[in-house]
């Protein structure tokens, strides 16, 4: 059977957005955090590989998935329960909000990869402690 790319395309989305409801929808607290860690990387991942396609419309796309991602932890944060731990967080998620921007500026995914290495550690400390 042969499916038309424009179809596939659509198919492989439908597919990714029932798996990633799926996984949300009886996920605690603690999960849906790990969640947004492991969708913000698979954004961070896209973003980097668009750049270096030159593919600008996915860039933006997957840009745009980060940012949005990186506000809703920033948002989540409790700094009156979480103290210094939510300060250094925020720090490290607005500073990866900055290296998105500068690789979406500059088309250079080198920006992508530090963020990565930054939200790979917390992503791992964070599976840790669940």
């Amino acid at each position: 059977m042969y499916m038309q790319p424009a179809r596939l395309g659509a198919a492989r989305a439908q597919y990714q957005n029932v798996d990633f409801q799926s996984r949300v929808e009886g996920a605690s607290p603690h999960r849906l955090v790990g969640i947004l860690f492991e969708e913000l990387i698979k954004s961070i991942d896209a973003m980097a590989a668009a750049c270096r396609r030159g593919d600008y419309v996915q860039r933006g796309v997957r840009q745009s998935r980060a940012l949005n991602i990186l506000h809703g932890l920033e948002g989540s944060l409790d700094f009156e329960k979480g103290g210094e731990i939510a300060v250094d967080l925020a720090a490290i998620y607005r500073e990866t909000r900055r290296l998105a921007l500068e690789a979406g500026r500059d088309n250079d995914p080198a920006h992508l990869v530090r963020a990565r290495e930054m939200l790979a550690e917390i992503a791992t400390a964070w599976d840790q402690i669940g």
